[in-house]
């Protein structure tokens, strides 16, 4: 969330011929893979045959230039084939992706040839830099009438497409949501504000800002289709059953009738926190492992691409089900040693507190580099990202009580009072209506919280039922506090 540095696509970068500005010195080694269309032809030329990374796209090219030709009586590659063959499950997606390599290639007729389609295609796999490649798919997604400004459709349409990508790739089969519009609204209204368009430096220095790896999905679907498509079409796959073994970065929710009651975390709402939230909450494993003899030529370049599913959240905390308070709050969410996402809504508004660690009652304000305080819902914003920002107390006097978030310890920007009735927020009080916990931990960090659970009411019932010895209860505070109440003997037999 905002760890990488911005640029404007009008100054500071060089124009390549794709039209997409980059930064100099921004390649990381790209730059010796893919090279300039003239030195990856002139290679060709010189070895009679491609590189080994461009066999897929060399394939591909052929592959796709024949059905052309065959269905089309085109020679080149059309956007109807383009579209047919590659992306036919996301004509969207299909229909940016082919006018943007049309324009980066300078083509003159409808059709891309195929020396050109090879090139352009070889510039984005051979795409390592984050900044690079979100302001790639910006521009993809850009005005018709002008590749430098974006609007409000346009980025929805690209954030929809990341969205459409990754419910399709859900371990557990394809996902809908009927939050969706609401939470793509949000993320919108907070690029733009009311405002008709942007320029693509601007939307993707806000996309770096607050959820640039919402993106990345795109980019990792775009690569594993141009590397691995021409196996099925050398095959004569013709169906659309397209990203088989593609896995996505989304986040696994626990099944069941606790998240079909869930107010505050429809899947369209995990969906954006899961590429807003630092990396830690999302917990990828490692890339599925490519099977051997896959045509690849670089099978360990593309699995970095390639992202695997996260952990699963599990709830935690409910209000609406578990009750509303601070007591409720500490009994359910304490002892769960993996970070947490706590969901807060107030009236219209959800505020999410991003805790990395182990919450725990202190008088100091405590939390690593990956805590974070973000707006959902109705205008998304990442508020700020800190460390030491998270407060919690309910015990310690000479200090305030309630809970707290806000790297300012004089002005916090998030404020809950000790009885969980209001919530303030940059200094406007709204009425508390509704609190969720998820933890975003492992299977471990959750059985470890049972358990310890278990122990506390055993421990509770074994400290109910000690007898006290007539010495011991001479001495015993309660026996004080009974005298005090008025009641000087104990024993109905005395009376």
């Amino acid at each position: 969330m905002g760890n990488h540095h911005s640029h404007d696509s009008k100054g500071g970068g060089e124009q390549g011929s794709s039209g997409t500005s980059t930064p100099r010195g921004s390649q990381r080694g790209a730059g010796s893979r893919s090279g300039s269309g003239g030195d990856l032809q002139g290679l060709a030329e010189k070895n009679d045959k491609p590189p080994p990374s461009m066999i897929p796209i060399e394939k591909l090219g052929k592959l796709l230039a024949q059905r052309s030709q065959k269905e089309d009586g085109v020679n080149g590659v059309t956007e109807k084939c383009f579209t047919k063959y590659l992306f036919g499950m996301y004509p969207e997606l299909a229909t940016q992706f082919y006018k943007y390599v049309h324009k980066a290639g300078k083509c003159k007729n409808k059709h891309i040839p195929l020396s050109t389609f090879r090139q352009q295609c070889e510039k984005i796999l051979a795409m390592l830099d984050d900044n690079v490649i979100i302001d790639t798919y910006v521009r993809m997604f850009s005005s018709d009438d002008d590749d430098n400004t974006v609007t409000p459709d346009g980025l929805r349409s690209l954030l929809y497409t990341s969205y459409k990508l990754s419910m399709d790739h859900y371990p557990e089969g394809p996902q809908t949501c009927l939050m969706i519009n609401k939470t793509l609204s949000a993320v919108v209204n907070g690029c733009f504000n009311n405002k008709d368009s942007h320029s693509v430096g601007f939307v993707v220095r806000w996309l770096e800002e607050h959820c640039h790896r919402l993106i990345f999905p795109v980019h990792r679907y775009c690569v594993h289709m141009l590397a691995t498509r021409h196996r099925d079409m050398e095959a004569h796959v013709e169906s659309c059953g397209l990203g088989a073994g593609l896995e996505l970065a989304t986040p696994v929710l626990e099944r069941g009738a606790w998240q079909a009651a869930s107010a505050l975390m429809p899947v369209s709402r995990a969906w954006l926190l899961a590429g807003t939230a630092p990396p830690l909450y999302s917990r990828p494993t490692q890339p599925p492992h490519q099977p051997p003899g896959g045509g690849l030529a670089s099978a360990a370049w593309l699995a970095r691409l390639v992202c695997a599913v996260p952990s699963h959240w599990v709830p935690l905390y409910a209000a609406r089900d578990h009750g509303l308070g601070a007591n409720r709050f500490l009994h359910h969410t304490l002892a769960y040693r993996g970070p947490t996402l706590v969901l807060i809504q107030a009236e219209e508004m959800v505020i999410v507190v991003c805790s990395p660690q182990e919450w725990r009652e202190t008088h100091q304000y405590w939390g690593g580099p990956d805590c974070a305080l973000i707006v959902v819902c109705p205008t998304f914003s990442v508020v700020e990202h800190a460390p030491k920002m998270l407060y919690l107390n309910t015990s310690i006097r000479g200090y305030p009580k309630g809970l707290r978030a806000g790297s300012d310890p004089r002005k916090p920007l998030l404020i809950i009072p000790e009885d969980f009735d209001s919530v303030t927020f940059k200094g406007v009080p709204y009425p508390l209506q509704n609190i969720e916990v998820w933890g975003c931990g492992d299977q471990a960090s959750r059985e470890t919280q049972l358990e310890i659970k278990k122990w506390q009411v055993k421990e509770a019932e074994r400290q109910r039922s000690v007898k006290l010895s007539a010495a011991d209860w001479i001495e015993h505070p309660d026996r004080y506090l009974l005298e005090l109440a008025g009641r000087p003997q104990y024993n109905n037999s005395a009376s």
